[in-house]
């Protein structure tokens, strides 16, 4: 995974043991500076993207999603507060009082948004959570001009431009879509038909749980979540693709994401997330 940046455990699951977290921010920052992509002439900014205590998220809806309706934010599974849920856990309508930053289109922190509930949040065979808050879209429009991004409901083509927007970091890689993974395995965990970036997004720990924009239609198709940092094979923070014959390939440097259109059809009335909807595509408890 692109590990949660938490107080105590950045240095150790960040940069290695031994590494002060001050060291490992500047690390972060130095290594960052010469691998962001800046934002060029899109329609793609930060507004509508959350900065979280260790990780990035997005507010997002689904196409029937209702101005009344309470807002969602979308992350990383393993950016819970709860920690990372175990093989085979999947968690649903959980209460919470995390807050979020919310950032306007220059990345600049404009308000803080405040959940009531985890509404869902799993690691198995995708790598999500979804926070339900407080506001209302209609009431996070009114308050900051900002709109939630919407999330696509068909799956992405290998080739697209996106656009990887950390509202941690408050910066944004750009690349296409190389491809998809049968099975993408990270120590205990499992991922189903994960996205593959180009080399260039370079994402690091910090971005997980950021919105994977497509630059054509500035909607969500995917939720950042790891990369294969030093070469190894299935082990943490350097996962293996595993194709439907089971060989084993090792991408050193290659980071992925989690498609996000099989999450759509359980979004119901209210913001409610129901798994057992038609077309939904979520893992049940």
């Amino acid at each position: 995974m692109h590990k949660p940046l938490i107080g105590a455990f950045l240095a150790a699951l960040l940069l290695g043991a031994g590494v002060t977290p001050a060291a490992a921010a500047a690390s972060v920052q130095a290594r960052e500076a010469a691998t962001e992509t800046t934002p060029t002439a899109k329609a793609v900014t930060f507004a509508g993207t959350v900065a979280l205590s260790n990780c990035s998220g997005s507010v997002v809806r689904s196409p029937d999603s209702a101005p009344t309706d309470p807002a969602l934010v979308l992350s990383n599974g393993h950016c819970l507060e709860t920690g990372f849920p175990g093989p085979g856990e999947v968690l649903v309508d959980r209460p919470s009082t995390r807050t979020f930053t919310l950032l306007d289109a220059s990345g600049s922190g404009v308000g803080t948004l405040k959940a009531s509930r985890i509404a869902y949040g799993t690691m198995t065979d995708t790598d999500l959570s979804l926070y339900e808050l407080t506001s209302t879209y209609q009431q996070i429009d009114d308050s900051y001009g900002i709109q939630a991004l919407e999330l696509e409901t068909a799956h992405p083509v290998a080739g697209t431009a996106i656009t990887v927007a950390s509202g941690y970091w408050k910066r944004t890689y750009s690349c296409d879509i190389d491809g998809f993974v049968h099975q993408l395995k990270e120590g205990r965990w499992t991922w189903k038909d994960s996205v593959r970036y180009t080399p260039e997004c370079r994402t690091i720990g910090g971005t997980s749980g950021s919105p994977v924009i497509d630059d054509a239609t500035g909607k969500v198709v995917a939720v950042n979540n790891t990369g294969n940092e030093s070469g190894q094979e299935c082990t943490d923070n350097n996962p293996c693709e595993v194709d439907e014959n089971g060989e084993v390939t090792v991408r050193e440097g290659i980071n992925y994401a989690q498609q996000t259109y099989t999450m759509v059809p359980c979004i119901g009335t209210g913001s409610k997330i129901d798994l057992d909807r038609e077309g939904c595509g979520l893992p049940k408890p």
